[in-house]
């Protein structure tokens, strides 16, 4: 007797945990379906726009050789930091140094000639106001002297422009910044249409999108946005609109629309693709779930007498029989985290946000943590 008592206890005992465990009144031989639940409750909803686009540097100059000659020798290489007016390259200059030696050649000689016939002019000066020169003579020596003068400045120019042809034949930077790209090497005949590198600055950079014509109006300048690339998923860079075009173009009837961001640690790269969350408001403490929580369908439904699609959304609650029921809700806005419920539940409704994939409406349910 005693031993069929031992053997009894252990099985009345597992059928009292099991009852204990399901919390719920299902029928025998129903399934219990574990969920989990959390009551909806009051927060607040971001609004938000999604966009993708590439990323731009905010600043960006190529630089040119005005000369075309050989590129005797590069200073810089892709990744080089430079500062505005540090060299770039330096492009062969040996006949502009010949043509530099003869300018000053003759630059001296002409103020050489100037000197002597401003002497010369200045005695025929003296000489015409005590009426020992006569006026022909006076006037050929004022002629001879204003000639001298025009030499000596088209000397002089000329000197100063092979001096800045040799000043050119070093291609300075006219930015600080990043080279992001050199397009030569060393020994190369520079072209001056063209560049020789293309500086960038990277501190901060500029996304562009293309926004559509209903999307302007919730658009504005200034508004946060949360940008990311897939180099670095786990990433959330901040910027800020910045520019919105007034006009759209005519073909696509997108309005270019820019977005400046900090860039730390030169971590985003001009031409990489990057997708953008603007946000245009906030929703602040209306009814809340997790948008994982809610089923979406859609339904082809006439609207004045129109056909178009409709999307429903649909929850399970949990009520207090562990029964699940699929319940319609008006949805007021939807963004990737959230659900802002218009109708259709309530504050303190048990919402099923793990395992609904496997329910249907009116089954038992024994909620997990």
């Amino acid at each position: 007797m005693s031993r069929k008592m031992i053997i009894l206890f252990p099985l009345g005992l597992a059928a009292l945990m099991l009852a204990g465990c399901s919390g719920s009144k299902a029928k025998e031989g129903e399934a219990v379906v574990p969920v989990k639940v959390i009551a909806a409750d009051l927060g607040d909803v971001v609004q938000s726009i999604g966009y993708s686009g590439e990323i731009q540097a905010e600043f960006e100059v190529k630089v040119f050789s005005k000369l075309p000659d050989r590129i005797e020798q590069y200073f810089v290489d892709i990744g080089s930091r430079v500062a505005a007016g540090s060299p770039i390259a330096k492009i062969y200059a040996e006949t502009l140094e010949q043509g530099v030696r003869q300018a000053e050649a003759g630059l001296a000689a002409a103020k050489a000639q100037e000197a002597n016939v401003a002497v010369e002019f200045g005695r025929a000066e003296r000489l015409y106001k005590e009426n020992a020169m006569s006026s022909q003579q006076y006037d050929a020596v004022k002629t001879q002297y204003e000639a001298s003068k025009a030499q000596l400045q088209q000397a002089e120019a000329a000197a100063a422009s092979i001096r800045d042809q040799l000043e050119e034949t070093t291609v300075k930077a006219p930015i600080s910044g990043i080279v992001g790209e050199r397009y030569y090497e060393e020994g190369d005949m520079a072209n001056p249409a063209m560049p020789l590198v293309r500086i960038v600055q990277m501190e901060r950079v500029t996304l562009v999108v293309q926004a559509t014509e209903q999307d302007l109006g919730r658009l504005a300048l200034g508004q946060e946005t949360d940008i990311r690339v897939r180099s670095y998923p786990d990433l959330v860079f901040k910027g800020r609109v910045q520019k919105i075009s007034p006009v759209l173009d005519p073909l696509t009837r997108m309005a270019r629309v820019e977005i400046l961001a900090t860039n730390p640690g030169y971590r985003m790269k001009p031409g990489m693709f990057a997708e953008a969350e603007v946000r245009t408001g906030i929703l602040k403490q209306v009814l809340t779930v997790p948008r994982p929580a809610t089923v979406e369908s859609t339904s082809m439904e006439t609207v004045d007498g129109r056909d178009r699609v409709v999307k429903n959304y649909f929850v399970y609650t949990v009520d207090d029989s562990g029964k699940v029921l699929q319940r319609p809700i008006e949805v007021r806005y939807v963004n990737q985290v959230n659900v802002a419920v218009a109708s259709g539940l309530s504050r303190g409704e048990k919402i099923v946000v793990s395992g609904q994939s496997s329910l249907r409406d009116g089954m038992a349910v024994t909620i997990v943590q």
